[in-house]
């Protein structure tokens, strides 16, 4: 006998949520689904790490001072921590409108707009916003069916509103938003000297081994030679300093401002209105420790809360029976319903036939008399 058992089943709200994300660790890992150049900045510097560790840090710790392994040391670690807290954390997304709360908003808009004649192209929707006496306009997002906060802005890659969007930066292979910029322009920092540091050193490096050794003492175990995974490093270093410098200068000169890279893409404080920047406070300090200093806002994703929902699954379940019962064959298909009926109406004998199994003119209630039948009277007569 089977019965229909109502279960519930746990469904995180990483699980349903849009967007072009990529969710590890039953949600706690949040980045975008083009990893590809982030697994490529991990290489690069895993591999120029290692290569400096094992060949280049052993002669220098000997011959200059072991403080020159731990301190490449602490800089790789601090780089790498930030890299990944970057990469693995929400930037700020924003959560997109329920319907009932899109189509409150469309309602809303109308009734604000009225009625739009044919051919004539709706006016935009913004809302405006005053923020320290400035004049902000909120737009709206057709995606998310939202107005977006101020300097949010809808991210094409991951197809989500981050909350004080900066840009995409494919080398952590996660969007930089409120959540997560103090921790990539600490990693922009920490890999700019990380990279100078092996940089000088492995020219260092390449000038005692092609010295000849004298009479110092310094010197005396200079006896290795220039090797080609030396001049590997150099090159990679040589080529990751302008590009990695040059973009922790451009970062601070943002962070000096209270500026996005966004905003400054788009000249939105310093286009041709010259309208003054409504976020920054007149002083690099202040400006520095809001940016790098201020609390961290919780995400409101919720990621890894649960959505319960009810899936009906069939359990077999058996019932007392008599000791002269048999529980008849499961019916599957039309031909094995015709001979499990067969089967069935063989094993029960005719005197079990009760009287709500009767024919509608053979029954009777519990109080009528018989009445004998038409053939039981010509049979006496």
């Amino acid at each position: 006998m089977s019965v229909m058992v109502a279960r519930k089943k746990v469904v995180r709200k990483w699980e349903k949520l849009p967007g072009r994300n990529t969710f590890c660790c039953d949600g706690r890992i949040m980045m975008a689904r083009q990893k590809g150049i982030f697994y490529l900045t991990l290489f690069l510097i895993l591999g120029t790490c290692a290569l400096f560790f094992a060949f280049e840090c052993r002669y220098l710790a000997v011959q200059l001072s072991p403080a020159i392994p731990v301190f490449a040391a602490v800089l790789f670690l601090f780089a790498m921590a930030t890299l990944l807290r970057t990469s693995f954390s929400d930037p700020g997304v924003i959560p997109r409108a329920l319907p009932d709360e899109a189509a409150f908003i469309e309602m809303e808009i109308e009734a604000t707009n009225g009625t739009v004649p044919q051919g004539q192209r709706p006016p935009p929707r913004i809302k405006n916003f005053q923020i320290n006496n400035q004049i902000v306009k909120l737009k709206y997002c057709y995606t998310c069916k939202i107005f977006r906060p101020p300097r949010a802005s809808h991210c094409s890659i991951c197809d989500n509103c981050v909350e004080r969007f900066d840009h995409h930066c494919p080398w952590v292979g996660n969007c930089v938003g409120k959540r997560n910029y103090r921790y990539f322009y600490l990693f922009i920092l920490s890999l700019s000297l990380l990279t100078i540091y092996i940089f000088t050193f492995n020219i260092v490096y390449v000038a005692l081994s092609e010295t000849v050794t004298g009479g110092l003492g310094l010197l005396s175990g200079c006896s290795q030679s220039l090797t080609v995974l030396t001049v590997l490093e150099v090159l990679i270093c040589f080529f990751t300093l302008w590009s990695v410098v040059g973009l922790t200068g451009f970062h601070t000169f943002l962070v000096a401002l209270n500026q996005t890279t966004n905003e400054d893409i788009k000249g939105s404080w310093t286009g041709k209105n010259r309208v003054q920047n409504p976020y920054s406070h007149g002083n690099i300090v202040k400006n520095c420790c809001e940016v790098l200093c201020g609390p961290l806002p919780p995400s409101v994703l919720d990621r890894r809360g649960i959505l319960q929902q009810e899936e009906s699954t069939a359990q077999e379940g058996s019932c007392p029976r008599g000791p002269g019962t048999q529980e008849p064959p499961a019916l599957q298909g039309p031909g094995q319903a015709q001979e499990a009926h067969s089967v069935f109406s063989l094993q029960v004998p005719a005197a079990s036939v009760s009287n709500t199994e009767m024919p509608e003119e053979k029954q009777r209630t519990p109080g009528e008399l018989p009445v004998p039948s038409l053939d039981a009277g010509r049979a006496e007569h």
